[in-house]
């Protein structure tokens, strides 16, 4: 008798369902084989089924031979996740578990020897995979049954041991679903700690966040060391709009496909922050390894990707963002295929005027010679440079305003200018698919958006000509007049709003140039 379940494996952030066949046949000799393309983790699962199902006291032929498919063949399976379905699939016929039963369900969890359920990744994964394919129920460790439970239309039942699931799927021992925790989640976790009333001073800076983060801009802050370029990058997401379901499920899923999510923390209903250190490597900023995973540009997917001393990243590691920069996505290729991981985030970086830090400082002297100081500023590309759309100077604040009790306002003011500026957005772009902000614009969308009258339009011409913006610093230019407009609600893009964006793109010629 041919018995089956179903499992899922993950394929980037989403999950692919698997078919888990186990056939019994005579022989002299106990032989049981694992077949349909399994890593070392998933053949390994033979002696973990084993010492599981004997720990809980199902039977376990010592003679026969034992083979266990997973289909599709040609789909890799990856992971600890198939030791439960694998072991149910053995367990069924000689538990009599009904096979309409089995059929109404998904299975993932990895086994300890004792028979016990350990955590895996990617079950919201495939909590989303189980509930298109018309599962009826997922069966998850106990420890991240929460991070399913988000899923609505399928029931999440945690269990604890080998012994539980089987009792669940007889009927012997009920289990309550677990309850939808979305909204709890939502009110726990969608708050943050950071406020921006608490940067004295710095008001160019802070307007040049708003702007960024009302028409999803990147943004470049360059100052001396100690003016408050980090304090400012991660009080970022307290402006934010706040994450639509969607969007935090979408985050989940890669954090989950990460190994990132702890018991602590299954659900994330805050924008992320991310902020890797300068000596990560290509594969820990883009993703990548044997069996590819999401890496750092990936999890800020939805929020920022904060990268502080920039000219001390590898001029290497930093190009390679030029593709999720533009295309809000991130390819990987393999031997045996491409996995496509989404990387739409904000780019945030922080860089010193030069080696000392203190080029432009009028209070302190720069050591740096005129060559230093280029070879520093040579370490970040044209090109890139050319996607940042912002570039605002952050220079020291004077005791007297950092010794003020002067009001100074609060993220949630911000934010509330932030949100109707994306909400005008939204009804802009409602009929374009997959775009949702200023900074995403096509140049056919930017041409119908972005039309300026005569002074505006000699005003871009005197710029680009000036400062030799390129045809790419041009739509960007465009595109952060758009969103100052939007700020404004103005239906058009006035003169004020020109010299603003130009502004913005002026710092970078003066120090590169």
């Amino acid at each position: 008798m041919i018995a089956r379940t179903y499992s899922a494996t993950l394929l980037g952030v989403n999950a692919v369902e698997v078919e888990i066949e186990s056939s019994e046949a005579p022989s002299l000799q106990f032989r049981m084989t694992i077949v349909g393309l399994p890593d070392a983790a998933v053949k390994e699962s033979r002696d973990r089924v084993i010492s599981a199902m004997r720990a809980s006291s199902f039977y376990f032929p010592f003679t026969g031979s034992l083979t266990v498919n997973l289909a599709p063949a040609d789909l890799k399976k990856e992971g600890p996740g198939f030791d439960l379905p694998i072991a149910l699939s053995i367990i069924a016929p000689r538990e009599g578990l009904e096979v309409e039963r089995l059929a109404q369900c998904s299975v993932i969890g990895e086994l300890a020897l004792n028979g016990e359920l350990r955590p895996v990744r990617g079950v919201l994964a495939t909590a989303l995979e189980a509930r298109a394919r018309g599962r009826k129920q997922l069966i998850v460790p106990k420890r991240v049954a929460a991070e399913a439970s988000v899923v609505d239309g399928i029931e999440i039942i945690g269990v604890d041991n080998l012994r539980q699931a089987v009792e669940f799927l007889r009927g012997a021992e009920p289990i309550a679903p677990e309850p939808s925790r979305a909204a709890e989640f939502f009110a726990a976790h969608g708050t943050y700690g950071l406020d921006f009333s608490e940067v004295k001073g710095q008001q160019d800076a802070k307007r040049a966040i708003e702007v960024s983060v009302a028409g999803g801009h990147n943004l470049l802050m360059i100052g001396p060391p100690g003016t408050g370029k980090s304090m400012l990058a991660k009080r970022i997401p307290t402006i934010m709009p706040g994450m639509s379901e969607d969007e935090a499920i979408e985050t989940t899923k890669i954090h989950s496909a990460g190994g990132l999510l702890g018991e602590t923390c299954s659900f994330i209903a805050t924008r992320p922050f991310r902020s890797p250190h300068h000596t990560i490597s290509d594969a820990g900023l883009l993703g990548g390894g044997t069996n590819p995973g999401p890496g750092e540009v990936s999890l800020a997917h939805n929020g920022v990707l904060f990268l502080d001393e920039l000219p001390e990243f590898r001029r290497s590691t930093l190009e390679v963002m030029r593709q999720p920069l533009e295309d809000g996505k991130v390819t990987i290729s393999r031997a045996v295929g491409s996995i496509t991981f989404p990387a739409s985030f904000m780019l945030v970086a922080a860089m010193n005027p030069c080696n000392c830090g203190f080029y432009g400082d009028l209070k302190r002297e720069c050591r740096c010679g005129p060559a230093s100081i280029q070879k520093y500023r040579s370490r970040i590309s044209g090109p890139l440079l050319d996607r940042i759309d912002l570039h605002v100077e952050v220079p020291a604040v004077e005791y007297k305003t950092l010794s003020s009790n002067e009001y100074s306002e609060d993220s949630a003011s911000i934010r509330q200018r932030v949100e109707k500026a994306r909400s005008i957005q939204r009804e802009r772009f409602a009929k374009e698919k997959g775009i949702h902000t200023n900074s995403a614009m096509t140049p056919r969308l930017i041409r119908k958006h972005c039309e300026l009258d005569s002074e505006c339009a000699g005003l871009l011409e005197q710029a680009m000509t000036n400062n030799n913006f390129s045809a790419r610093a041009h739509d960007r230019i465009l595109k952060v007049a758009r969103t100052l407009a939007d700020l404004d609600d103005s239906e058009r893009i006035c003169g004020n709003n020109i010299l603003e964006a130009i502004n913005y793109r002026t710092l970078d010629r003066a120090l590169w140039n």
